[in-house]
């Protein structure tokens, strides 16, 4: 995702609503981008009304606003949405630690973020005011897509005027190959550790060097756990106001079996996720 020129963002009645809108308009405007709103159910003259009461109240956008009105799975039509108008990133309004947290995130978010052909932007924390974005984490995971995503929360950053970026490299306890259980294999352990954390650093180094890091203030971080839960708590702890990850690879029953890493985060929301396709 180099440019983002279109915007989706999913309208649901809810409470939520005007955070939403006012976030998704904000975000069209810092990309110069269009804004695309779909309603998954019925068109009323009502509901017209209240939509265009919200986007008059909301920051003029620089370019317009196009509604679609279709009834339907909401999944499907947001993921049909998605490819007929060539969207670059989607938003979704998601609840965190709410009864319908499990039910929203399980039955459409996780599903959308495994099938959506763009990037994905699940809002836990919509503000009618913007709330300055101070600290993005983003995953450095040894992947093909990690540059890429990488790449993208610098383009993020700059637009949100966030200076502060901490690249979290997830390493699985295994790749230690040592079982502590005495002082030796405790020091063992930890120079293994050290090895692997110089390793990862200089991979990560050698994305860095063909993008523009002037004004940023960039941490490298190795976190030895399980993925995805890792990262999770550790953008919870820092109290990161995004946290950037790969996309998950396309869905199959492997998936289902063996939760994918980016099932940890969903399933409790640690701040507002983006996830880079």
């Amino acid at each position: 995702m180099h440019k983002i020129n279109k915007i989706l963002i999913g309208i649901a009645f809810s409470p939520n609503l005007k955070p939403n809108i006012f976030e998704a308009v904000r975000l069209a405007n810092m990309f110069d981008a269009e804004l695309v709103g779909v309603h998954v159910g019925e068109k009323t003259d009502q509901k017209i009304t209240d939509l265009n009461i919200l986007l008059k109240e909301a920051d003029t956008l620089k370019k317009g606003f196009k509604t679609i009105w279709q009834e339907g799975k909401p999944v499907d039509v947001i993921l049909q949405t998605c490819t007929k108008e060539n969207i670059d990133l989607l938003i979704l309004g998601a609840l965190q630690q709410e009864n319908l947290l499990k039910y929203y995130v399980g039955s459409i978010a996780r599903k959308i973020t495994r099938k959506a052909p763009c990037s994905v932007l699940l809002l836990i924390k919509p503000s009618v005011k913007r709330l300055k974005c101070t600290h993005i984490v983003v995953n450095g995971l040894k992947d093909h897509k990690t540059e890429g995503t990488i790449r993208t929360s610098f383009l993020i950053a700059k637009a949100l005027d966030c200076k502060k970026i901490t690249i979290v490299e997830e390493i699985k306890q295994e790749e230690l190959h040592v079982t502590v259980n005495d002082d030796k294999s405790l020091r063992r352990a930890n120079i293994a550790k050290e090895r692997i954390t110089t390793r990862e650093n200089r991979r990560l180094q050698n994305i860095l060097k063909d993008i523009d890091c002037s004004n940023f203030s960039i941490k490298m971080q190795s976190i030895f756990g399980k993925r995805g839960y890792s990262i999770g708590h550790y953008a919870k702890v820092k109290r990161a106001d995004l946290l950037v990850m790969n996309a998950p690879v396309k869905s199959g029953l492997l998936d289902r079996i063996f939760p994918h890493d980016i099932e940890y985060i969903l399933s409790e929301l640690p701040t507002d996720v983006l996830i880079v396709r």
